[in-house]
């Protein structure tokens, strides 16, 4: 039976990984989905997310926009409306996570950071609600991070701030936005096995070493998160307000890596 029977998400960086994942299971679920890209590169793979939605005899559009930008995410918002109709479920995924040491950090770099992990939850969750209020219903899911717990790089300080801030900012919008029976959360995965961690897991000995720090000796899924997405915007999900549900294996539950304070 599908949970989401025609209901109308938003998936935003959804042309690939963990974007795409989520995009799929909610399309498996019954909703029609808008598929948000950022750059023109990224067309012929929303493209074919939309082409696979659509096989499953879903309705699906792709939007380009930079999350970032309040004019780019209005005229989004406006075309979903168009096209596919008010957005019940959103959710915010699009996300970035550049190498660079505190120190090295620039201010490029660091709005850069802000403007998509955080700033984008701020332009798309307001717009978003205010047809949310009006129907007394909507959904808000986003894609968080272990780095909003906790320290996972000493080479991302402004990743972690940004997802920690993202953090606060689900608890905030979930206070104001219960009464009208909007249910906000989140989910925290750990490193996952998709596109955007090719070329750091391509190292044989850091592939190694995040499987041996999870507790269940294995890399995430980008369907896992999917499947996250799908229970926190279904109607099991109703009395689930303000949660960051981690999908990480148990990594967070724990402060010491597995070599430490035990025995060989």
């Amino acid at each position: 039976m599908s949970r989401l029977s025609n209901r109308v998400a938003l998936v935003t960086g959804a042309s690939r990984g963990i974007g795409e994942a989520i995009a799929l299971r909610l399309a498996e679920e019954g909703a029609h989905v808008a598929v948000n890209y950022t750059s023109e590169r990224s067309r012929p793979l929303a493209e074919k997310v939309k082409e696979q939605i659509e096989a499953m005899g879903r309705k699906a559009i792709v939007v380009q926009a930079d999350v970032g930008s309040k004019e780019q995410v209005e005229a989004m918002f406006q075309q979903v409306q168009e096209q596919l109709g008010d957005v019940e479920i959103l959710v915010n995924n699009a996300g970035i996570a550049p190498f660079e040491p505190f120190m090295k950090v620039s201010e490029e770099t660091w709005d850069r950071t802000y403007n998509t992990n955080v700033k984008s939850i701020f332009l798309t969750s307001q717009l978003a609600a205010k047809s949310m209020i009006q129907k007394r219903y909507g959904k808000i899911i986003n894609v968080l991070s272990t780095a909003s717990l906790m320290v996972t790089s000493p080479v991302i300080p402004h990743y972690q701030s940004s997802k920690a801030a993202a953090h606060m900012l689900t608890k905030g919008m979930a206070i104001e936005l219960g009464r009208y029976n909007i249910n906000i959360n989140a989910v925290g995965p750990s490193t996952v096995d998709t596109d955007m961690c090719t070329d750091f897991l391509a190292d044989p000995s850091i592939r190694a070493k995040e499987v041996e720090a999870n507790p269940m000796k294995r890399l995430g899924t980008a369907r896992q998160i999917g499947d996250a997405v799908v229970f926190l915007a279904s109607e099991e999900a109703m009395q689930v307000n303000g949660h960051l549900l981690m999908v990480d294996g148990g990594l967070t539950v724990k402060a010491a890596q597995p070599e430490d304070h035990m025995e060989h």
